[in-house]
């Protein structure tokens, strides 16, 4: 049994492994953009569902030894793949729509080791059942694979990524895919000749100790793992947009999925109905509750437990009723296929459906709602008090789940979603006081406000008050010169335009196309700055690489303030881009107002591998002032601009992160950086 449990850790460590190791390469070449990303997920879910799918048809089709035939020709074919290098034919020349182009360098760098090591997990647990036919614990080899995933997940970001250059993943996992080359080849070869003592098989048979599963059962195991698959998401999406953008935060109910997927199949009872059933309907009525609690800001010290907690309640109903409807394993690759199916479909009814139809996160509240039905649903041939019960629980959590929307929907002006999140435009007071003011929010992250009083309309606020970095350095040179030339990575509400006079060049790049339309239609700073405005959408690197030098006399890199932080914008190479869109004498500020990240040391680390200037500002306004408490990062090959009086008045130090390494297009450690 050991060469085949080794061999299914192997493949499911590699396979949850080399989704982030290739995502960092390719990301400086295509950017940030939906399509991208929306394009790695689309291949990696169909690849994952062909393996199952040829994992199954081989089972069903196929007899013994030209499975084996087949598999381990298909696993010498794809040692050619290695390493999974991208190469630089790949590199997209121009604005082309880059789905086909990603398609095609992810099917040509990783896809058919891909494909192989997603069939591991089904194909070797049916060979283990034909070698070993009286086993009782073929299952338990499922929540190895998960516990696998489980180590690679922690492992990722707090081992390999602080550590280990994009190139040196890729050579060692090219390495350890090799071993696992060797593994399952050697696995395979075992499954054609059982162990002595062994009860004789018929060819391409498997003992078949279980009745064959109805249609209602394939429905039934493809709904529950969609709901585990759809709720994690959902949990997810609340807790790190609407709770705490905090780093890393999202790792915490991954880790809980795969758990419950490790205890679920483990197969020592850690899942109970009797005991999981009355929980799972308090604390699912409680996370209704608890969506519009204190106005819909609950404490993150109440909040993140509950939630945590919900999403573990959950994933062991939904994983534990999944297990107890298991079948005989002549129908275990079937079965899995249905729980892959699941997971796709959960994952891109959030991904893709829920962006197109909802303007929020509404469907974690349905996801409740249904959770509650479906527990009604299994427990309907208990004693009639039990589903009674659940569907109390379900009309509890939909009227809270209803209040949770309106709470949403009350005085907002506007409510916006797309692949890039949630936007919510919303006024508090309005233009007959002073401090009336419209909003945008991202989530919880305010990315602008404007005064609604006409008087007071185009002056700064928030981050771009005349005392921030940005302002004294835009300041300083509009004094110094005639037409100004100011880029602006980010757009939020336009803010910055403010600074703008006749003769002046204003150009924002922006990411999210709802957000150039919010910032037109409900914000006033681009409409009535006297300076000429110019938005360009697309991701920001790649537009000013491609586009020929625009001598900026400030370039304003404003895209750091959530825990997502877009890597590729503050690298060695990405500064080499900067510089040759200013002027000799021009500034990058970088604005590194941060929670969690302490930014300014990795600008100053690039900067000074570049023999550039660099001076920190921190502006700490007081309470009652229309200003946040900002930090801007000021560098520029002049030290005599960053020597004006107005700047060294107000300048800093940067302290220094010990072991604090460069920052490249194949490195980053945003551990290490951590408050």
């Amino acid at each position: 049994m050991l060469i085949y449990a080794l061999t299914i850790f192997a493949s499911a460590f590699l396979l949850f492994l080399v989704q982030p190791i290739l995502a960092k390469q390719i990301l400086p070449w295509f950017g940030g953009s939906a399509a991208v990303w929306t394009t790695c997920l689309m291949f990696f879910q169909l690849v994952l569902l062909l393996g199952y799918a040829y994992a199954d048809w081989t089972i069903r089709f196929l007899r013994p030894r030209p499975q084996v035939i087949l598999h381990v020709a298909l696993i010498v074919f794809s040692l050619v793949s290695l390493p999974i290098i991208a190469g630089s034919d790949w590199k997209p020349d121009g604005d082309e729509d880059p789905t086909w182009l990603i398609l095609g360098l992810l099917t040509a760098t990783i896809g058919l080791p891909y494909f192989l090591l997603s069939t591991t997990g089904p194909l070797l647990q049916a060979w283990f059942a034909r070698s070993y036919p009286r086993t009782r614990n073929v299952y338990r080899l499922f929540a190895l694979s998960n516990g696998a995933s489980l180590v690679a997940l922690v492992a990722y970001p707090f081992v390999v990524e602080p550590y280990v250059t994009t190139h040196e993943q890729s050579v060692g996992w090219s390495m350890t895919y090799a071993l696992f080359a060797a593994l399952c080849a050697t696995s395979a070869f075992f499954s054609l000749r059982p162990p002595a003592g062994s009860p004789v098989i018929p060819a391409g048979t498997l003992v078949d100790d279980g009745p064959a599963p109805r249609a209602m059962d394939y429905l039934l195991w493809m709904t529950l793992a969609a709901m585990g698959s759809f709720m994690l998401i959902a949990v997810t999406n609340h807790i790190t947009h609407d709770i705490a953008s905090v780093p890393f935060l999202w790792i915490l109910p991954l880790t809980l999925y795969l758990l419950s997927f490790v205890l679920c199949f483990e197969g020592r009872n850690w899942y109970q109905r009797k005991i999981f059933f009355g929980p799972l309907l308090v604390i699912v009525a409680a996370m209704a509750w608890a969506l519009h609690a204190d106005g819909g800001v609950m404490d993150i010290k109440e909040a993140i437990p509950l939630f945590a907690t919900g999403l573990f309640v959950m994933c062991m109903f939904f994983h534990g009723e999944l297990a107890a409807l298991k079948p005989a394993p002549r129908h275990l690759t079937g079965y899995y296929l249905m729980i892959s199916l699941g997971g796709a479909v959960g994952g891109l009814l959030i991904g893709f459906v829920a962006p197109k139809f909802f303007n929020t996160y509404y469907e974690f509240g349905i996801g409740l709602i249904f959770t509650a039905l479906l527990a009604a649903h299994l427990v309907r041939r208990l004693l009639p008090l039990v589903p009674v019960m659940a569907l109390v629980a379900a009309g509890f959590t939909g009227f809270h789940v209803y209040s949770y929307v309106d709470m949403l929907a009350k005085d907002a002006r506007v409510m916006s979603r797309n692949f890039y999140g949630t936007l919510r435009v919303k006024d508090f007071g309005d233009e007959t006081s002073a401090t009336g003011t419209r909003r945008l929010m991202h989530g919880v992250i305010m990315h602008g406000e404007q005064f609604l009083s006409p008087e007071r309309r185009m002056l700064p606020t928030t981050y771009y008050g005349p005392d921030s970095g940005i302002g004294r350095i835009i300041n300083i040179k509009r004094a110094a010169a005639g037409g100004m030339r100011v880029g602006v990575v980010g757009l939020g509400t336009g803010t910055l335009a403010v600074y703008g006079r006749k003769g002046d060049s204003y150009r924002f790049y922006e990411i999210n196309p709802q957000v150039i339309d919010v910032a037109r239609t409900e914000f006033t700073y681009l409409g009535e700055t006297p300076a000429t405005v110019e938005t360009l959408l697309g991701d920001a690197r790649l537009t000013m690489e491609r586009e020929p030098a625009q001598h900026y006399d400030v370039l304003a890199i404003d895209a750091f303030s959530s825990d997502s932080i877009p890597t590729h914008l503050v690298t060695h190479q990405a500064m080499g881009i900067y510089l040759k869109n200013i002027k000799a004498d021009g500034v990058i500020a970088f604005h590194v107002t941060n929670r969690f990240l302490n930014l300014a040391p990795v600008v100053k680390r690039i900067a000074d591998e570049s023999g550039l200037h660099t001076v920190l500002i921190s502006d700490d306004p007081d309470e009652a002032s229309d200003f946040a408490k900002t930090d801007w990062v000021l560098v520029s090959r002049s030290a005599a601009v960053l020597a004006d009086k107005r700047i060294t008045d107000a300048a800093e130090p940067i302290g220094e992160i010990p072991g604090l390494r460069l920052w490249t297009d194949s490195f980053n450690n945003l551990f290490k950086i951590l408050k």
